[in-house]
C-alpha cells in the first residue's frame, strides 16, 4: 500500500481524504493546526509548518508520494525529497514557477500563452511611477490567496493601496466572463479536461461567490479556452491536477489569469455533478490508475458558504434545513470550528438540467443560509 502525504490540512485536504477512502492508500497530513479540517480523516497526522524545510523533509522522507493543497510550501524540501525518490505531485519545478506570480507571468510570456499586459514592480515607490498604466490590478509576488494579495488600482489615488514588495502590475481587461478549467495529467503525460465553469465573484471580498457548469460560451471561445489550457499544462511537463483561470474579454479574446497546481475551489462541484471528481482524479494520478471520466452527470451550480460580515467566533449555520430541503442540493461543511467575515466555511452544489432552475435555487440558498456565530 502506497504511503502518500498531503501538505496542508484545510478543506481541500479534507475532501482529498474523503476520496482517498475509496482506494488502497495510507494517508499522512502535515499541518500546524491539530484541529484542522483534515486532521481526523488521515491515517497519520503530524503537527508542523509546511513552509519549514526540516518539517517538510522529515515528514516526507519515508513516503512514496507527496502532494499539496496550497502553494505556500517549502519547495527546497520537496526538491530534496524528489531527488531521493519521493514522487511529488506536481513536480517542484512547477510549484516554484506557480508559487511566485512574477515567475508565473514570465512562464506565460516565454511559452507564448496569452495573458494580460503587465509590469513588474519592486516596491511602493516603484509602483507609483506607473500611474499612466492604470487602471490595473496589483498582485503581490508571493503569499497571496483567496483574494488576499490583490489590489484594484483604478486611479492615481489608489496607488497608496499598492504592495510595498515585488509584485505584478497587470493591465485591467474589460471582462465579459471569468472561466476556470480543471485539467488532469497522468504519469505518462495523458491529459483529460473537465468542462469549463463560469465563475461569478463577490466584488467586496474578491472571493468566488458561485459558479455555473458548463460555462455559457460559444464553441469558438470553448476551443480557445481548451487550447490555451492544454498549452499551459503541457509545458509544465509534470503529472498532476491543475486549475487554469481564464478571462474572456468583450471581443471574445481569451487570456490566462492564473494557474493553481492542485485541487481547487472551481472544481468542487465535480464531487456530485461529474463521474470522476477532481479529488478522485488526483488519487488516480498519484496511484497510477487510469484517468477518470470528466463528463458531467448534470449541469450544476456551486455556492460558496463564507462567514457573514459582523460575526467572529464559534460557527453556527442558520437556515441549514431550508437549504437542504432543496432538491438535488448537496452540502459540504468544512469542519472549521470558528467563523470570521469572508472565511470559506463550506459549499453547496445543486444539480439540475435547467439553468434558470439552478440560478433560482442558488439565490434561494444565499437568501436563506447564513454563516454566523
Amino acid at each position: 500500500m502506497l504511503k502518500v502525504g498531503i501538505l496542508g490540512g484545510g478543506q481541500l485536504g479534507r475532501m482529498l481524504l474523503q476520496a482517498a477512502a475509496n482506494y488502497q492508500v495510507e494517508t499522512f497530513v502535515l499541518e500546524n493546526d491539530a484541529a484542522c479540517p483534515a486532521s481526523h480523516l488521515c491515517h497519520h497526522f503530524t503537527k508542523g509548518d509546511i513552509r519549514d524545510f526540516e518539517a517538510v523533509y522529515q515528514f516526507g522522507k519515508n513516503l512514496d508520494a507527496i502532494t499539496i493543497e496550497i502553494e505556500n510550501v517549502n519547495i527546497e524540501a520537496l526538491e530534496k525529497l524528489e531527488q531521493e525518490g519521493v514522487k511529488v505531485y506536481p513536480k517542484p519545478t512547477v510549484l516554484r514557477t506557480i508559487k511566485n506570480k512574477i515567475l508565473q507571468k514570465a512562464y506565460y510570456k516565454e511559452h507564448g500563452i496569452p495573458t494580460a499586459e503587465y509590469i513588474i514592480t519592486e516596491n511602493l515607490a516603484d509602483t507609483r511611477q506607473h500611474h499612466s498604466f492604470l487602471p490595473a490590478v496589483h498582485k503581490i509576488g508571493e503569499g497571496g490567496y483567496d483574494g488576499r494579495g490583490v489590489q484594484l488600482l483604478d486611479t492615481a489615488e489608489d496607488l497608496e493601496k499598492a504592495f510595498d514588495a515585488p509584485s505584478v502590475l497587470e493591465k485591467k481587461i474589460k471582462i465579459q466572463k471569468e472561466i476556470a478549467l480543471m485539467v488532469a495529467v497522468d504519469n505518462n503525460g495523458k491529459t483529460v479536461l473537465y468542462p469549463p465553469v463560469e465563475m461569478v465573484f463577490n466584488p467586496n471580498l474578491n472571493l468566488l461567490d458561485y459558479q455555473l457548469c458548463p460555462a455559457e460560451i460559444s464553441k469558438e471561445t470553448l476551443w480557445k479556452v481548451e487550447a490555451i489550457t492544454v498549452s499551459v499544462v503541457r509545458n509544465f511537463k509534470s503529472p498532476g491536477l491543475f486549475a487554469v483561470e481564464l478571462l474572456v474579454d468583450q471581443r471574445g479574446d481569451v487570456f490566462v489569469n492564473e494557474t493553481a497546481p492542485r485541487v481547487h475551489n472551481s472544481g468542487h462541484h465535480t464531487i456530485e455533478a461529474h463521474f470522476s471528481s477532481q479529488f478522485d482524479m488526483l488519487w488516480r494520478i498519484i496511484l497510477g490508475h487510469p484517468l477518470g471520466n470528466t463528463k458531467a452527470i448534470l449541469p450544476s451550480i456551486m455556492v460558496n458558504l463564507v462567514g457573514n460580515e459582523g460575526f467572529s467566533g464559534p460557527v453556527k449555520y442558520d437556515g441549514l434545513n431550508e437549504a437542504l430541503s432543496i432538491e438535488n442540493a448537496f452540502i459540504h461543511l468544512y469542519g472549521k470550528l470558528e467563523t470570521k467575515p469572508g472565511r470559506k466555511m463550506g459549499h453547496i452544489t445543486i444539480m439540475s438540467a435547467e439553468k434558470q432552475d439552478l440560478i433560482h435555487k442558488a439565490n434561494k440558498i444565499k437568501q436563506s443560509l447564513s454563516v454566523i456565530s
